[in-house]
């Protein structure tokens, strides 16, 4: 009869403590004014975590680790960089790719038909130059995909700022050249007596001396390395600049070299020629332009890999610009209408064109 009345009046055992127990992913907050087993639970802060019941404390992960939704453990974090494997990696593989056959193909007309008077017109050299010079911006578009390593992080910002600055370069010469070229043809100029290969060629090693310089000295002072940022449960790989004032130097001069480049060939674009090149170095000045200033905010508004491949876009669409602007026109004729690639219809005048219409 006593056990009964012990059942009635006591259904379970009392507890000694006046809280639950706290879970896994949670820590024991004493309350003030109150014993030490009357405590409240409190889930643990953003990036730590406790695994055990009624843990006093919280704690961090180690680098490159994150906790799990419950917070009661700590996985490894998703490392996040542009690779070859992933689909957008892929598509500007490809496209560099195709881009670099496309240039080694009119490369290979321009040679191919080298004695004809549209390949000779102008400097047939610096056609050859600028084709090479794009062939490495498009090749530099490699160095920004993969695991950033030293080399690459190395590599990828000056390898591209140099072959671009021979390309601008050439582009600057071969506007000079045409200039050049028709002032020759009024006796009373004094220009007529600069009609040499020296001039372009001067331009193009004086241009591109100035950003071999500066990434000779960005390498010696303050290379480019690789970093990790963890941003939460991602670990993103990505190469520091290392100096930002060298990286934004060479933009810079890129930029006031490209405009020098536009403003000549702007004024140029007028001369009465039957073929006037000055038209697509103006036009392929424009695009470079135009892509490089949509670069800058598009560039500094992400990070990580969209950031990477924001910058290997802006040298494949700037590059593609160059080379669809200044060499298919030519390859055009060259390849499907020969009778205009005569000496003839180079030297006439739009004037008389017209008139033999």
């Amino acid at each position: 009869m006593l056990e009964l009345v012990k059942i009635t009046l006591y259904p379970r055992v009392p507890s000694s403590s006046c809280s639950e127990s706290c879970p896994p992913g949670f820590r024991q907050s004493l309350r003030k004014g109150e014993p030490h087993c009357c405590f409240d639970c409190i889930a643990c802060p953003v990036g730590e975590i406790s695994s055990k019941t009624d843990s006093v404390d919280c704690w961090n992960c180690p680098e490159d680790h994150w906790p799990n939704q419950g917070q009661t453990q700590c996985d490894p974090t998703t490392l996040q960089f542009l690779s070859f494997e992933e689909s957008l990696g892929l598509a500007l593989t490809c496209l560099a790719t195709a881009l670099f056959l496309v240039a080694m193909f009119v490369l290979w007309v321009f040679w191919r038909y080298k004695e004809t008077p549209i390949v000779k017109a102008n400097n047939r050299e610096l056609s050859y130059l600028l084709l090479i010079a794009l062939m490495l911006c498009f090749l530099s578009s490699f160095t920004f995909i993969g695991h950033p390593q030293g080399v690459t992080c190395m590599l990828r910002q000056n390898s591209f700022g140099i072959a671009f600055s021979i390309s601008i370069s050439t582009v600057l010469a071969k506007t000079i050249t045409v200039i050049i070229a028709f002032n020759a043809r009024d006796p009373s100029r004094r220009s007529s007596r600069w009609l040499s290969t020296r001039v372009p060629h001067g331009v193009v090693l004086v241009c591109s001396l100035v950003p071999i310089l500066i990434c000779t000295a960005w390498l010696l002072l303050d290379p480019p390395f690789p970093v990790k940022i963890q941003m939460g449960d991602t670990t993103i790989l990505q190469c520091d600049e290392g100096s930002v004032l060298f990286f934004y130097l060479m933009l810079g001069y890129l930029g006031l070299l490209a405009s020098v480049s536009f403003v000549v060939a702007f004024h140029a674009r007028n001369l009465p020629q039957s073929f006037n090149e000055a038209k697509f170095l103006t036009f392929s000045m424009l695009v470079f332009l135009a892509v490089w200033v949509s670069f800058i905010p598009a560039y500094l508004s992400t990070q990580g890999k969209y950031m990477v491949a924001v910058e290997i876009f802006a040298i494949l669409s700037s590059g593609a610009g160059l080379l669809g602007c200044i060499f298919i026109p030519k390859c055009y004729i060259i390849l499907w209408r020969p009778d205009m690639n005569t000496r003839q219809h180079l030297m006439q005048r739009p004037a008389m064109k017209q008139k033999n219409k």
